[in-house]
């Protein structure tokens, strides 16, 4: 137990390693003073362009895979290891390094969930947000929609974490909450990311 909590808590800090403000303020941008003024990688190519919004999207990202296939050997069973998928995206919506603001969590839970499932499963599943996001191009709602889907996915082929797949989506749909109501008032901005 007391390694599990070891590892959490550091999943966690990983996930608080907030690359939305980090590569804003390497461009010289308070990506708080910006757009929806939270750190992520949409509002990063808002300010910076799609590049730097890309490589903050990239970077957030890994702090979702790497844990996963960092402690998977150190786990016990697949509710440690849900846990621990799903923590570095609470580190990264509330990150501990700046003062509990930080984005939306979208990358990190794709990157937990490329995790979890490996490469051969992730594909199909992440060809799923990519036509959400062509489709609609906003990143908010391919990602309020995504960890949805992906619980239904994982239903059927990985149902021991379907509860990781449901969390995650309630986590994302509380963090989106402020995307959700200008969805709803058809006042979401498009996204200025690129495929």
């Amino acid at each position: 137990m007391i390694l599990f909590l070891s590892i959490s808590v550091l999943s966690y800090l990983v996930g608080s390693v907030s690359f939305g403000h980090i590569v804003a303020k390497y461009r010289g941008i308070d990506i708080t003073n910006i757009g929806s003024k939270s750190a992520t990688a949409t509002n990063v190519a808002r300010a910076a362009g799609w590049k730097w919004g890309s490589l903050a999207a990239v970077l957030d990202f890994s702090k979702g895979v790497l844990p996963v296939l960092l402690f998977r050997p150190l786990l016990e069973n697949d509710w440690q290891l849900m846990a621990v998928a799903l923590v570095p995206t609470i580190g990264h919506i509330f990150p501990v390094f700046f003062k509990f603001k930080g984005g939306k969590g979208g990358s990190t839970f794709l990157g937990a969930c490329l995790g979890l499932v490996g490469i051969k499963f992730f594909i199909p599943a992440f060809a799923v947000w990519l036509l959400l996001f062509a489709a609609t191009k906003i990143t908010a709602l391919a990602n309020l929609l995504f960890p949805w889907l992906f619980s239904i996915f994982l239903y059927f082929f990985f149902p021991q974490y379907l509860a990781f797949g449901i969390t995650g989506a309630l986590i994302l749909s509380f963090a989106l909450r402020e995307n959700i109501k200008r969805l709803i008032r058809r006042e979401e901005p498009k996204s200025p990311l690129k495929l």
